[in-house]
């Protein structure tokens, strides 16, 4: 695992030594004076194409119904964001903490909602074994990462809500309509990681 992961952490390295470019920015959280802490696992998957683990939120869940999302959650009390995005890999996803070689942590995004949440970069063996909590998981997917992290599939769209317009990231693959919080992460790592440089 240790070819991927030298790269990736070049691309880190290299990405985060400067101030970003252009983040995306919930325009919402003017209105909002504190945050929750969250964190979330940004997985990829060694192979030759590598890959990136999504999951769909079942339809019935109170918040983010039927999105798709990185594992994560909150950051409980005593946990860093590094710790915090491995537990929800391992509850979400049954991911062993063990198996996952952190990069680093991203910059973090302020949600309409009142989280920050921290993105947290992991690389993963392709036979890495998934085991899906169903109270958490409807289905789980990977797409490619050159595909995620290409600009050119990054789409900005808009819709009315609440008498406003609001702007969102979505990239289609395959069917899997990402967008929402985990569009606009995948928007700024793009920016980062610059993975077709």
């Amino acid at each position: 695992m240790s070819m991927l992961f030298d790269h990736v952490f070049r691309k880190y390295e290299t990405g985060h030594a400067a101030a970003p470019q252009a983040l995306w920015i919930d325009p919402r959280i003017h209105e909002i004076e504190s945050f929750i802490p969250a964190a979330v696992l940004v997985t990829i998957v060694e192979r030759e194409r590598p890959g990136m683990l999504f999951l769909h939120r079942p339809s019935n869940m109170r918040a983010h119904a039927g999105q798709i999302a990185f594992p994560g959650g909150r950051v409980d009390p005593g946990e860093d964001a590094v710790t915090a995005a491995l537990r929800e890999a391992w509850e979400e996803l049954g991911i062993d903490r063990a198996a996952v070689r952190v990069v680093g942590e991203s910059d973090r995004y302020r949600t309409g909602s009142g989280y920050e949440i921290t993105p947290v970069i992991g690389v993963v063996s392709p036979d890495i074994e998934i085991r899906p909590n169903p109270a958490e998981v409807a289905q789980w997917f990977e797409a490619p990462v050159d595909f995620v992290l290409d600009p050119a599939n990054q789409q900005i769209k808009s819709i009315e809500w609440e008498d406003r317009t609001h702007n969102f990231v979505e990239i289609d693959w395959e069917g899997h309509q990402i967008w929402g919080v985990t569009g606009a992460i995948l928007h700024n790592l793009a920016g980062r990681l610059k993975w077709h440089d």
